[in-house]
């Protein structure tokens, strides 16, 4: 039997990115697949040679987002599989997603919404938050780029960078939620929308990014059973399903867990951190092309 053909979208240069999205590659090669890495960068790829497409780490897409989609749905277009389904691509690529979850019922990081950088916004902010200190992100992002933790006096100090930042360009508000520093930020790992395995990530002192390329701790950890059924009913609110999604929780004030992020685009997965996480995912991807490809129930 012939190999079954995927294309591992990625970006052209991971140097400094953490990846082990490759751990899966050897179980997905024994359900008889093919992996090829492509740079989605890379022009004139002809993708009706492959049977899926996986949306691997192409980390850099924020920045040039209208081109990254336009391959995407080029993609869709091809005989090849795009995993995940482009839907849930195109909704999950801005951070608004946020603000449908919560219309939905789902506790998120309480938010303000922002398409450009005007006078007096972030003072509204601060006073709407009721809060000393914010973080100010944009809604398309990856890696912690361009997001700024400020009490007033630095946004004051930084009010001509931010508006350079910000300038036409969609941002979100948010309280800083302390316990980030603390207890750090929990996420949860699903494949066809079942629980994989959990990580715990700090950030080092002084800082408030939680990721492994600014310095953070990462810990494998059992999950308590209130942040299993939070997630549990946050991925409930996703349709379609994902093949592969990472949902990210802080405990907030009140004890609650508080929706930080639901990645679906090109989650770190952190296979490395549970032994049977590799399986799992190369099980749900093979099942959900193959019954794209036959019109079955995915």
């Amino acid at each position: 039997m012939a190999p079954k053909r995927c294309a591992y979208l990625t970006m052209e240069d991971a140097d400094g990115w953490s990846i082990d999205a490759d751990l899966a590659f050897p179980s997905m090669e024994a359900l008889g697949w093919e992996i090829a890495a492509m740079p989605w960068r890379k022009p004139g790829t002809n993708w009706d040679q492959f049977d899926a497409v996986y949306i691997g780490t192409p980390w850099d897409y924020p920045e040039d987002p209208g081109h990254f989609m336009s391959l995407l749905e080029s993609i869709d277009r091809s005989r090849a599989i795009l995993v995940n389904d482009l839907n849930l691509v195109r909704w999950s690529m801005s951070k608004t997603y946020l603000r449908d979850l919560e219309a939905k019922g789902a506790a998120i990081v309480p938010s303000l919404w922002y398409d450009d950088m005007t006078p007096g916004v972030i003072d509204q902010a601060f006073e709407a938050h009721r809060t000393p200190k914010i973080i100010i992100k944009p809604v398309v992002s990856t890696n912690a780029t361009d997001t700024f933790l400020l009490t007033r006096v630095q946004a004051r100090e930084l009010e001509r960078e931010l508006a350079t930042t910000f300038r036409n360009r969609p941002f979100v508000v948010q309280p800083f939620i302390e316990n980030i520093q603390l207890e750090g930020e929990y996420s949860l790992f699903y494949f066809s929308c079942k629980f994989s395995h959990a990580t715990r990530k700090v950030p080092k002192p002084g800082d408030f990014r939680v990721q492994e390329e600014h310095g953070a701790d990462l810990m494998s950890v059992v999950p308590e059973q209130a942040l299993l059924d939070t997630g549990e009913r946050v991925m409930g609110l996703v349709n379609p399903m994902p093949v592969y999604a990472r949902a990210d929780f802080v405990r907030g004030p009140d004890g609650r867990f508080l929706v930080m992020e639901l990645e679906m685009i090109e989650p770190s997965m952190y296979l490395r951190m549970d032994p049977e996480a590799p399986q799992r995912f190369a099980k749900a991807f093979d099942q959900y092309v193959a019954n794209a490809t036959t019109g079955g129930q995915q």
